[in-house]
């Protein structure tokens, strides 16, 4: 965190304001966590840009989903609508169509856990309420379904 910190938070800076730079960078972080147990990453800081990358699609898409206010302008290294060939959209559609299956896969306690949280928006707290478990059997879950995906969609991809 030391090392790469800095950087992810001039990165999140220019792109989505001082003032998120700090959450973004934790959350790349915390996704870093969550798939610590595979393989060992070749680029660190290649793979950590490109989780930071999705992190700020993700926020961009959430403010815009709830109606934020002005999101800043993306900077060139993102693929504006405009450049969204047919064949872009396809190789999308075909991703989530991936994606979807391999949710549906999942053992049906850890995709509930997923869906809850990740779709709902729900705390692991709440997640643990609602299903009538511990909040600690919840992030259990959670891992178990992130690597899950994460195996199935890198394979997925011939990877």
């Amino acid at each position: 965190m030391a090392e790469y910190g800095p950087g992810l938070r001039r990165f999140f800076s220019r792109r989505a304001g001082p003032n998120d730079a700090d959450d973004l960078v934790q959350e790349v972080f915390l996704r870093l966590q969550a798939r610590a147990e595979g393989d060992p990453v070749e680029n660190v800081e290649g793979y950590l840009f490109k989780i930071a990358r999705n992190v700020l699609i993700s926020r961009i898409r959430e403010q815009h989903a709830f109606g934020g206010g002005q999101v800043d302008q993306l900077d060139d290294d993102f693929v504006s609508l405009d450049d969204l060939s047919p064949e872009r959209i396809l190789i999308g559609k075909q991703a989530l169509e991936s994606a979807l299956v391999a949710i549906l896969g999942l053992p049906p306690r850890a995709r509930a856990a997923f869906l809850f949280h990740r779709f709902d928006n729900m705390t692991y707290q709440a997640i643990a309420g609602r299903m009538g478990i511990s909040k600690e059997s919840v992030k259990e879950l959670m891992q178990r379904a992130i690597d899950r995906l994460s195996e199935e969609l890198e394979y997925g991809r011939g990877s």
